[in-house]
C-alpha cells in the first residue's frame, strides 16, 4: 500500500454506506456525478462529498469526457480490485491491489472518451 494512503480514511469510507455504493456502481462502468446520484439514490452533494473523499484516499480517480459542444464533464471509475486487511502479531495492514487495465483498455476508454 503507497505510504501517502491513509489507512483509517480507508476503513472509514469502508464503512460508509454511500461511499460503498459508488465503488460498487463504478466497479460496473464509469459514471458522473449525476449519474451515480440517480444509481445510488443520493443527493449531488452528498455524492461530490464522498468522491472527494474515495479520490483522496486511492479508491476511484476522475476521467474527463468531453462533448461535442465543447463542454466537459467527470466521470469516475474505481481503481482498486482488492482491500485486504490483515491482523498479526498485535497490528493490522492494510493493502490496496490496484485493477489492472490493460494498454488495449486505456487505449479503448481514451479512443471513447474523444467521440
Amino acid at each position: 500500500m503507497s505510504e501517502d494512503v491513509d489507512r483509517v480514511e480507508v476503513l472509514r469510507l469502508l464503512d460508509d454506506e454511500y461511499a460503498r455504493a459508488i465503488l460498487t456502481a463504478t466497479s460496473r462502468e464509469p459514471m458522473s456525478a449525476k449519474e451515480l446520484a440517480a444509481a445510488i439514490d443520493a443527493s449531488p452533494p452528498t455524492v461530490y462529498r464522498r468522491v472527494d473523499d474515495l479520490q483522496a484516499a486511492g479508491l476511484i480517480v476522475e476521467e474527463l469526457q468531453y462533448e461535442s459542444s465543447g463542454h466537459h464533464y467527470g466521470e469516475y471509475r474505481i481503481c482498486v480490485d482488492r482491500v485486504t486487511v490483515t491482523f498479526e502479531n498485535g497490528e493490522y495492514t492494510l493493502q490496496l491491489d490496484p485493477t489492472e487495465e490493460t494498454t488495449a483498455d486505456r487505449f479503448t476508454r481514451l479512443y471513447e472518451g474523444l467521440r
